[in-house]
């Protein structure tokens, strides 16, 4: 998941707001404060507490809703004068926010919670504001009027004229075109959402910090020793001291599916599933579904609203693939072959428990999948991933995601010990590239990589200043640069800390997203990074997947952590030939939520006795569910669904993104050399950089001179044979 924020000194805010800010300047607050002090003006982590948010934010958008105010009541009608400024405003505010953003997801401890309970309403009645400031939408509407024409004559860039349209839909679809009782109920509507969406992601969070499962280490039986090391720690942590040899599974990811894969006890596997599985759900107290279908409620009222049938079709109306309809296609396409690979892996299955004259009462079930899947992998390919996990720590895939971005697009990453950021774990870099005879500096990288009390499950890229050349007269170049996060949640080993190869994977997807907005060279913020259409916020993330597989890779930093020996070519050769194993499950695993997203938000009713957890049995058995297998994210802990509304609609964007990343990467294939510098340089210009200046179907067509194939995207993932 994505999500993009700011970061500008408040000394350097000369808007019409500078009477505010000016009084912000003299608080003590270390959110209003000047940052100019601190290392790239990043934000003064010391000197943070949640009870600085909440005034902090009265102060910001007081100054957020002045620079809108004097931008309505502008005399001038020019680009400069609206857009420019309006690209502008709110500065303040985008600091708050960004550091506010980052806590929430990050360092979410009970406070914190208490202040993102209060404040959720509350800024979102001040966005519903913002876009509804007396005049503003006139001044935005005309100059989407003139953009073609302004165009044309060479009076503007073609950058600007995107920026017109871009703020121009936002306002229409923020309701700027209602009557003034349709934009009060539209108000209501988006502050009781973000009470909901806050409520749905606490819930889920408190359910992962509270739930435990207290083992010994004899009951880790078949478990790699990585994984029973993390779980001593687990307990050390949670200061656990009965038994003496207390082990303690949390429901991170990063622990479960390898516990689920590996551990011998049934009874076991199947107690941690339960648990991971009905997220949302393990307290009386804390009921997702019902905070679910109040929130699909009100979604589908919001879609009512701009006059369509139902949220998915508003949704998909401002992505690539512009209706449900184009969506469900590709997914459909994708389903029918993921569910009989699916099938025959389940047979395999089946068929190696009957060898060895075993059988499983009631059959292969969900908490079964993953560890006999690992038994055939091991018989069939004389591979086990653990063999992998030594050669994969944390500091050597961390260094070849550092040494693939150097060779690809120039940047090296100079490790700043000496700058403290909101968390011990967090490592801070200066991320800088070769310009003639000097490095420039491109931006600052913090990396958060293990899973800890009060972090948000899963990972994410955020940021706390997003690139940008549209700053005030007088602002520090700095101002420019953008600070970039990528959060992991790895299980923090005694020493090393050992990935899989999955998690391996994870690390580089989010080190896309970074890349997205570390080499963003846009002029106006708002087109800048990550704001681009949802179904290609992925392409960046999925596209840099592929070289952390590749051989030249693994050969290169691929260490074991003890001896420092090269991962051997055989082991290479037998995780190659592996490495499409299990990829039906993994595939429908995906697709299923994809699936069901689409089809609960394409509902033209959710009446009194709607049961989401009704509609989700039977929607998997009208598609054809195969036994043993659940949804990745059942309802109850969908955070792309119900923690957010971006992604709602949308989690098909990254099977819609597979098809673009795999296509992508095909042209560094096609020259033989994965790290074509011709290539790299029109990647890193038509995919990384550019953001959304230019319509996302453009700059496919630009970088690969045709529209997507989705054979590539089939062929990898063993969906299809040439």
């Amino acid at each position: 998941m994505t999500v993009s924020t700011i970061s500008p000194a408040a000394d350097q805010v000369t808007t019409a707001a500078s009477k505010t800010n000016a009084a912000a300047l003299e608080s003590s607050n270390p959110l209003l404060r000047s940052w100019a002090d601190q290392p790239f003006h990043l934000p003064p982590f010391k000197s943070i507490e949640p009870c600085h948010f909440q005034p902090a934010f009265e102060v910001a958008m007081a100054a957020h809703l002045a620079d809108l105010e004097a931008i309505a009541a502008s005399h001038t009608d020019d680009f400069e004068s609206i857009l420019g400024a309006y690209d502008r405003a709110g500065l303040l505010l985008s600091r708050v926010s960004a550091v506010y953003g980052n806590y929430t997801s990050s360092l979410n401890t009970p406070e914190m919670q208490k202040v993102q309970t209060e404040m959720a309403p509350v800024l979102s009645r001040h966005n519903s504001k913002a876009y509804d400031i007396p005049g503003l939408f006139e001044k935005v509407e005309k100059m989407y009027g003139i953009k073609d024409e302004k165009l044309a004559s060479g009076e503007w860039t073609a950058e600007q004229a995107r920026l017109a349209e871009r703020v121009y839909v936002r306002f229409v679809r923020m309701a700027a075109k209602f009557d003034r009782a349709t934009k009060a109920e539209y108000a209501d509507i988006q502050a009781k959402l973000a009470s909901l969406l806050t409520q749905f992601m606490q819930n889920v969070l408190k359910d992962e910090e509270e739930w435990e499962l207290i083992l010994t280490e004899d009951d880790m039986i078949g478990c790699p020793p990585d994984l029973i090391s993390a779980a001593r720690k687990a307990a050390l942590d949670r200061n656990k001291t009965e038994p003496a040899d207390a082990h303690v599974v949390t429901l991170g990811r990063s622990m479960v599916e390898p516990f689920l894969s590996y551990a011998s006890r049934r009874d076991l596997r199947k107690k941690v599933f339960d648990a991971f599985s009905k997220r949302g759900e393990l307290s009386p107290d804390r009921q997702n579904l019902a905070v679910a279908v109040q929130i699909l409620r009100l979604r589908k009222r919001q879609a009512e609203l701009h006059g369509k049938k139902s949220f998915a079709e508003y949704q998909l109306e401002d992505t690539m693939a512009q209706t449900p309809q184009n969506a469900m296609a590709l997914m459909n396409d994708v389903w029918s072959k993921a569910r009989e690979a699916a099938n025959r892996e389940r047979e395999a299955m089946e068929e190696f428990l009957k060898e060895k004259g075993e059988s499983l009462e009631g059959g292969i079930q969900p908490w079964d999948w993953r560890y006999y899947a690992e038994q055939v992998r091991q018989a069939k390919y004389a591979f086990d991933e653990n063999e992998m996990k030594p050669y994969l720590s944390l500091d050597a895939v961390t260094m070849a995601a550092f040494d693939v971005s150097g060779k690809l697009y120039g940047l090296k990453y100079i490790p700043r010990k000496d700058i403290v950021a909101y968390h011990q774990d967090v490592n801070v870099y200066e991320v800088r590239r070769a310009n003639g005879d000097d490095d420039e500096l491109v931006a600052i990288f913090l990396h958060d990589n293990f899973a800890r009390a009060h972090k948000s499950s899963g990972a994410w890229m955020s940021e706390l200043r997003t690139q940008k050349k549209n700053v005030d007269s007088g602002s520090d170049e700095i101002e420019k640069i953008p600070i970039v996060l990528n959060n992991n949640n790895f299980n923090k080993g005694s020493s090393s800390s050992l990935l899989s190869f999955d998690d391996a994977v994870t690390l580089f997807h989010e080190f896309g997203h970074g890349h997205h907005g570390m080499l963003s060279d846009a002029t106006y913020e708002y087109l800048a990074s990550t704001s681009v259409l949802k179904d290609f916020v992925e392409l960046p993330s999925q596209l840099m997947e592929h070289w952390i597989g590749e051989s030249v890779v693994l050969k290169a930093h691929a260490k074991h952590y003890e001896t420092g020996e090269i991962i051997p070519d055989d082991l290479i050769e037998r995780f190659k030939a592996s490495e499409l194993f299990n990829e039906g499950f993994a595939t429908v695993e995906y697709t299923s939520c994809a699936l069901l997203d689409m089809a609960v938000h394409s509902l033209s009713n959710y009446g009194d006795d709607f049961d989401l957890e009704k509609f989700e049995r039977e929607y998997l058995a009208e598609i054809g569910m195969p036994q043993g297998i659940i949804m990745r994210h059942r309802p109850a802990h969908f955070l792309h669904l119900f923690a957010t509304s971006s992604y709602a609609s949308g989690y098909y964007v990254y099977q819609w993104a597979q098809v673009l990343d795999n296509d992508v990467f095909a042209a560094f294939e096609e020259t033989g050399n994965v790290f074509d510098s011709d290539t790299a340089e029109r990647c890193r210009k038509f995919i990384y950089s550019t953001g959304n200046t230019v319509a996302p179907q453009e700059l496919f067509r630009m970088f690969r001179g045709r529209e997507p194939d989705p054979k590539f995207m089939l062929k990898n993932r063993g969906l299809i044979y040439e």
